[in-house]
């Protein structure tokens, strides 16, 4: 193997230039670097929202890297196949791409860093993904940590790798191998109609990652553990988005979110928690990956809750129509925008999981089909949160009433009124789009009136409490 041969950067929920360890390794070596995409199985399992918005970000990054005099080449297939293939193509003598922490994902690379070792072909994963590694955050009996604030209180005071820059120039090979186009690819297949109303909303690539972060720390970071419980106020990052994808690194967040601490906005150190609270995510999906599939709390394996996806309830529930405004509401703003406020995402989980007792695996995955900042840790960590099946939960007995959360969080209905349009004169346009962005077949119109509660707070709380009371927790 040549000390100048190229490297193949499989590039995966990486996709940007500043602050990519492989990337920059790649880049001091000297040696060509070759950017790759696989549309691989993991790929295609992708709900519909979260595939959509990685075909528009691996088309964005396609055109930076052409601004740096680099391509990205799209391949379809098995990974280690494709790699493979592009090795002999190539003549690669090296394999560099950034660590995945689901356990699909970290199957597949352990898979193919050691057929690719067995080849003597150099294969190397790096950091970038997470702050912590999460095997490197243990407790004082050297055990992984259970519960969130013992983790926040290991990790706040740690150093953070500093951001490193993007690199000046991506050494580039004498030749490229072929490449598919994302347009054959069609990303946006199962978004159907639905695809032109969420696209608006997607803020795409690293430099609008980085401009949101810059406006929410000038503007908003200061009121931060205030107004992020508001969901009719423009009080959050909106980064989720893109840290998804890996448009914009959580050291970044972080060192910005330590600047802004620094200059006396006490906001920031709640928004410093939230990265942290991600981090925690991967941390037991590393430890125990059974959060993604199964309770959490082996305890809860027992409970009878409803699987049956065909239940009345569950599909006035999936479309926005179960007659209480809150949950209407943040379901009907992740149909529009592909994204759902944090609080309306607590308030949704708990009166699926608790007011209808239908099990949040229901939920997980209409998430995983709906939202475009999709993530596999903190999707199944929040739902067993709210579910109570899951680490550090809320007691399993606290069911949040979806009607005082209103009145508490969104006094004024701004938020239930920008989200519903059955019942109003005027409407707004957001509330409008829901019906231009939901399946033809659901047959529903903002002429319809609104529907009685299909399960009253008070009526769910109760039947909660009793299914509870006869379980043994």
């Amino acid at each position: 193997m040549s000390d100048t041969s190229p490297i193949l950067l499989w590039f995966r929920r990486d996709l940007r230039l500043s602050d990519h360890p492989a990337l920059d390794a790649a880049c001091k070596s000297g040696r060509p670097v070759i950017p790759v995409f696989i549309r691989d199985d993991l790929v295609d399992g992708l709900g519909a929202a979260p595939k959509f918005r990685l075909g528009l970000g691996i088309e964005h990054f396609g055109g930076s890297l052409a601004d740096k005099g680099s391509r990205l080449i799209l391949r379809q297939g098995d990974a280690l196949e494709t790699l493979q293939e592009l090795i002999a193509q190539t003549g690669a003598g090296a394999v560099y791409w950034t660590r995945a922490y689901d356990p699909d994902s970290t199957a597949r690379d352990t898979r193919i860093k050691q057929a690719l070792k067995d080849a003597e072909i150099d294969a190397r994963s790096f950091g970038g993904h997470l702050m912590f590694e999460p095997w490197t955050v243990e407790t004082k009996t050297g055990g992984f940590y259970k519960v969130y604030t013992p983790f926040w209180k290991a990790v706040k005071d740690r150093d953070v790798d500093a951001p490193l820059s993007a690199p000046g120039t991506i050494p580039a090979p004498d030749s490229w191998p072929d490449s598919d186009a994302i347009a054959d690819w069609r990303m946006d297949a199962a978004m159907d109609r639905g695809a032109q109303i969420v696209r608006p909303f997607v803020q795409l690539g690293e430099g609008a990652a980085q401009s949101r972060l810059g406006a929410f720390l000038a503007h908003k970071v200061a009121e931060y553990d205030t107004t992020r419980d508001l969901p009719g106020v423009d009080g959050t990052s909106c980064l989720s988005e893109n840290l998804a994808l890996g448009e914009i690194s959580p050291h970044q967040c972080w060192h910005a979110g330590m600047r802004a601490l620094n200059e006396g906005k006490s906001g920031a150190e709640t928004f410093l928690k939230e990265l942290v609270w991600r981090e925690f995510a991967y941390h037991l999906l590393h430890h125990t990956p059974r959060i993604a599939t199964s309770n959490w709390r082996e305890e809860w394996e027992a409970f009878p809750w409803n699987e049956d996806e065909r239940l009345a309830e569950v599909k006035a529930w999936k479309q926005g129509r179960t007659g209480i405004p809150f949950v209407d509401a943040a379901l009907r703003e992740m149909y529009v925008t592909g994204r759902m406020h944090n609080r309306g995402r607590m308030i949704v989980a708990s009166y699926l999981t608790k007011h209808l007792l239908c099990h949040w695996k229901i939920g997980m995955r209409w998430f995983e089909d709906c939202l475009i900042d999709w993530d596999p840790a903190s999707n199944a960590m929040g739902w067993q949160w709210s579910a109570g099946s899951g680490p550090d939960a809320t007691p399993y007995f606290r069911v949040f009433n979806p009607e005082t959360q209103l009145d508490k969080f969104d006094k004024n209905r701004d938020y239930a009124g920008r989200w519903i349009a059955e019942g109003r004169a005027n409407p707004h346009d957001d509330a409008l789009a829901y019906f231009d962005a939901i399946p033809r077949q659901w047959g529903m119109s903002a002429d319809d009136a609104y529907p009685d509660p299909i399960v009253k707070p008070g009526d769910g709380r109760k039947r909660a409490l009793e299914a509870y009371e006869n379980r043994n927790f």
